[in-house]
């Protein structure tokens, strides 16, 4: 998690929402991401899907079987959704999204009993750092 916070440490400076994330196989990580909307003009490019797709090109796999992502805010439900196609084993988030999370705060995406993958999930890893950069950037662009 502390890698995924770094990645939102980046997405900060560059005047992005703070949100990182990683994703690990065999204990290692193989891809990273943070928010880039506003940089690329993309409303996709969400740290959890940059790391998606850098992981599928890193394993030339569109599934990421035995793979975890971290991730420093719960998904919403286009990144939940991303997470489910891609067959992430195991989701950790640290910081619950009231407005837009779709792992439990909003929606239950990830476990879904009408999709065909479920994703096992945890939550509150390192959330105060998480929650207090996210306050942080919002309070400034008040």
């Amino acid at each position: 998690m502390l890698a995924a916070l770094k990645e939102a440490k980046k997405a900060y400076n560059k005047d992005e929402i703070p949100v990182g994330a990683v994703i690990v196989k065999n204990n290692k990580i193989i891809s990273r991401g943070h928010n880039l909307s506003i940089t690329k003009n993309d409303p996709t490019a969400h740290a959890e899907i940059i790391a998606i797709r850098n992981a599928s090109k890193k394993l030339k796999n569109y599934r990421l079987n035995g793979c975890q992502m971290y991730v420093t805010l719960e998904p919403c439900p286009m990144c939940a959704g991303a997470i489910v196609h891609s067959r992430i084993e195991k989701l950790f988030y640290a910081a619950e999204d009231t407005k837009t999370g779709a792992c439990k705060s909003v929606f239950n995406i990830v476990n879904n009993k009408k999709l065909n993958h479920r994703i096992n999930f945890f939550s509150g890893y390192f959330k105060e750092e998480s929650k207090s950069l996210l306050q942080e950037f919002f309070k400034n662009k008040r």
